[in-house]
């Protein structure tokens, strides 16, 4: 097999952390995504490298690479959690670092403030609003918006996904009040 680079850092795990890893790949309601990097922990503690797991595992080596790379990075703070913490608050930092790191991107356009007021909005009759329509349709509710200054510009798509989001909170919510 052709290697590349050189050696990736030895994970040594101690018991806790083994028990933790293992815990999380026998729970039956874990996220993938984490069954798979504790499986990666794991595997790397048994001496194997980044292309070695990522064949096992059916993954990438650049997968294997940066979640050995994570738990490297945060053997201090492990240790010290280990020797502070019981096996529960243990078991919640390794599941924590097994989590994705938030990522970047284009923060909304909309603030909380704007869509509470677009659903308010759609609560009220068209009727009020001089609309010409019984019922709100995202075209004239992105129009009213618009008009009213509560938001520049909007596209109908993004006035229906949040009426969609909206109904389906009400529903949730009342189901909750029924139980």
């Amino acid at each position: 097999m052709n290697k590349r680079g050189p050696k990736p850092t030895q994970i040594e795990l101690t018991t806790r952390q083994r028990t933790e890893l293992e815990r999380i790949i026998r729970k039956s309601n874990s996220k993938q995504a984490h069954v798979t990097r504790a499986k990666i922990i794991l595997l790397a503690d048994e001496g194997l490298g980044n292309q070695e797991i990522a064949d096992r595992l059916e993954s990438h080596r650049q997968t294997a690479r940066k979640w050995r790379d994570c738990w490297i990075a945060e053997v201090g703070n492990l240790a010290v959690v280990e020797g502070d913490a019981d096996d529960k608050a243990l078991g919640k930092y390794v599941l924590g670092l097994l989590n994705d790191q938030p990522r970047s991107g284009t923060p909304g356009k909309f603030t909380a403030e704007q869509i509470c007021q677009i659903v308010a909005i759609s609560c009220e009759s068209p009727d009020k609003y001089g609309r010409p329509v019984t019922h709100w349709t995202p075209q004239e509710l992105a129009d009213e918006v618009i008009k009213q200054g509560i938001v520049e510009s909007i596209s109908v798509r993004q006035v229906g996904r949040f009426l969609k989001r909206s109904r389906s909170q009400a529903a949730s919510n009342t189901w909750l009040v029924e139980q």
